[in-house]
């Protein structure tokens, strides 16, 4: 992964093309056109097309609430400060094209960064299918190219001769996928390092078809995923342990992963279940009912309730799944509008405020023994012009 990130630091389009055709299977020329995904969307089944739509719509509502706002304080008199938000230049979206291409993770990405005012939007997807392009016009991408893994991902954060560099990539991949944002994150912003996907149910009186259909649902996404359920309730474990052997293919992702990463917790109390979730910090937490959802603080989001299935939220609710995870959780929440600006503080003082604030400045400063920071304060104060 290093040597493919570094080769397309070095040797640009070459290098991005050479490992396209090598790792993507790249046939067709690497840019998407308008006309190819327009063509493509007319393919789209009435019922998708309309799920799509109603999805970026979701996701716009929520995603207008998440930007920051411009604001000015006066924090001393002659003092003020005002808050500019303004968007990224240009973003790069990573979206999956391994055994699905989720167009769900393009709207995911595409419409929290097109409501924030970016620029220009940049999708890279190794097989884009018609449901991407449909998905990739709703949106308003710029630009869709057929590339995926490392090379993508260095492409981006570098540029070539054909793809400028963005200031930011986000979008969840694989492990190598994850391992390059993670080494090009010196030279180039990166939402977060999602690792494979989890949910921890924390119930103590759920329906056991559901929840176990739950847990059937998250393993599938990868065979490293972690589905757990913790329960103060024997009788609800056992019921959903015959529930997952009963509704569980013998083959497949799903099945590999609840036998690799899957359990049943049971606890002496839900306060030790909400506990254990806690520590846990998963991307995911499924939970009864609004007092145990109170106490769920760490986590990339809470579902609430029998009829909140967790897979709603992957695509339609407009909240974000591009979540934290591996406890990641403990220190940031998903991804939201607010990681496609820039928050930039703006700082004023005339000469009332240098009178009102300077000298406990220069306190400060002299405590901290930083002579000339004090100095550059003082000179003000004394009236000095030289």
């Amino acid at each position: 992964m290093r040597r493919i990130v570094e080769d397309v630091r070095q040797r640009g389009d070459d290098a991005v093309l050479h490992y396209a055709q090598r790792l993507d299977g790249l046939q067709k020329p690497m840019d998407v056109s308008a006309q190819e995904m327009r063509a493509a969307g007319r393919s789209v089944s009435p019922d998708v097309r309309r799920a799509i739509t109603l999805a970026a719509g979701n996701i716009r509502k929520v995603a207008t609430r998440q930007v920051p706002r411009r604001w000015t304080i006066t924090t001393s008199p002659g003092v003020t400060i005002e808050q500019r938000v303004t968007p990224l230049n240009r973003v790069g979206c990573y979206v999956p094209g391994g055994r699905y291409p989720l167009l769900s993770s393009l709207l995911m990405t595409v419409v929290p960064a097109r409501t924030a005012g970016v620029g220009e939007i940049v999708v890279v997807c190794p097989r884009p299918d018609a449901n991407v392009m449909l998905a990739a016009s709703v949106a308003g991408v710029d630009r869709l190219l057929r590339i995926g893994g490392a090379h993508a991902i260095a492409a981006l954060a570098y540029g070539t001769a054909s793809i400028r560099r963005v200031d930011k990539i986000v979008g969840p991949g694989n492990a190598y996928v994850t391992a390059a944002k993670a080494q090009v994150s010196r030279d180039c912003a990166i939402d977060l390092c999602a690792g494979p996907s989890e949910i921890v149910i924390v119930s103590a009186s759920g329906r056991p078809g559901w929840i176990a259909a739950d847990l059937i649902a998250q393993a599938e996404h990868d065979p490293d995923a972690r589905a757990i359920l913790v329960t103060p309730s024997r009788r609800l474990a056992a019921a959903v342990a015959d529930e997952c052997a009963r509704q569980l293919s013998r083959e497949g992702p799903a099945a590999a992963a609840l036998a690799r990463r899957g359990g049943i917790v049971v606890t002496g109390s839900i306060e030790e279940a909400i506990e254990l979730s806690e520590r846990i910090a998963p991307e995911h937490v499924v939970c009864d009912n609004d007092k145990v959802a109170a106490r769920l603080t760490r986590a990339g989001t809470v579902f609430v309730g029998r009829r909140t299935a967790q897979a709603l939220g992957d695509y339609i609710t407009g909240s974000n799944h591009v979540l934290p995870t591996g406890g990641a959780a403990r220190g940031r929440g998903g991804l939201g509008a607010a990681d496609f600006v820039r928050l930039t503080p703006v700082q004023r003082i005339n000469a009332r405020g240098l009178t009102r604030v300077g000298p406990a400045a220069v306190a400060l400063a002299r405590a901290e023994g930083l002579v000339a920071h004090a100095r550059s304060i003082e000179m003000r104060l004394e009236g000095r012009e030289r």
